[in-house]
């Protein structure tokens, strides 16, 4: 099974994009975030005809996240459990692999926070503090889950490409990585940091000076997977592919495959 995670910042802008990497690499669930487009607006007809099922739940001009799925997925949530937020960034649903599993896949846009001084930050933290409640449940409920997106948050040093120029600023604060490892400790795990222990790997570039030429990156977009799921990983890496096209997102996609 191939589960894949795309910030794609804007489904309209990158849709093209989007259906020939569906084609070119078969996922069986393939994870959007920052569709930018109100569930009017998704379309649902270009992945029929390419033979992927849709299931979104996106705002106008601001975040918005689906799932692109060979089959169909069923015990859909699209809000973030007992968190009253209008804010389109939490889907769930339950896919059922070719050997009968049930395999939950939790795809997530998390607040960047702003700035640590910033409403918007208070914000994040209580997000995320509702994110970890939900995914306690969810692992004690299906040992094989998988929660995917964008976390708007680097795990360590080693996922910045210059630690000291961003030491104690969002994306790269303490306070930030802490709550990302509370996150994990419901028991969930960084399936590309299991495979790939060297540095210089990012899954974001800023569109602004020659970022991505220069891989001045950040790698805030994950896979994280519960114990029952690491022991059915077979690979996981970034694709930077996309970010090399015209007018690309400036996120590339994260892909793990398990047997399962």
């Amino acid at each position: 099974m191939k589960i894949a995670s795309w910030n794609v910042n804007s489904l309209r802008v990158r849709l093209e994009q989007v259906t020939d990497w569906l084609t070119n690499n078969q996922p069986d669930v393939l994870c959007l975030q920052e569709l930018k487009m109100t569930d009017e607006e998704f379309p649902i007809e270009a992945f029929k005809s390419i033979g992927y099922h849709s299931l979104f739940t996106g705002q106008k001009t601001y975040n918005g996240v689906a799932f692109i799925s060979s089959r169909p997925l069923t015990n859909l949530i699209t809000d973030l459990p007992n968190f009253d937020d209008p804010m389109r960034r939490y889907i769930a649903a339950d896919f059922k692999s070719e050997k009968g599993e049930i395999i939950r896949i939790v795809n997530v846009y998390c607040p960047n926070g702003q700035s640590l001084d910033s409403d918007k930050f208070v914000y994040k933290r209580e997000w995320f503090r509702k994110l970890q409640d939900a995914m306690g449940t969810d692992i004690k409920t299906n040992p094989n889950t998988v929660l995917v997106g964008d976390f708007n948050i680097t795990p360590g040093d080693i996922d910045c490409h210059d630690p000291l120029k961003w030491a104690g600023k969002i994306h790269c604060s303490d306070i930030e990585r802490l709550i990302l490892q509370k996150l994990m400790s419901e028991g969930l795990f960084d399936t590309f940091r299991h495979f790939h222990k060297e540095g210089d790997r990012y899954s974001w570039w800023d569109y602004r000076g020659a970022g991505y030429r220069a891989n001045e990156g950040l790698r805030i977009d994950l896979i994280l997977s519960s114990s029952a799921m690491m022991n059915k990983v077979q690979n996981c890496w970034i694709d930077e592919t996309p970010r090399k096209l015209d007018r690309p997102s400036d996120h590339t996609p994260v892909v793990a495959e398990y047997t399962v």
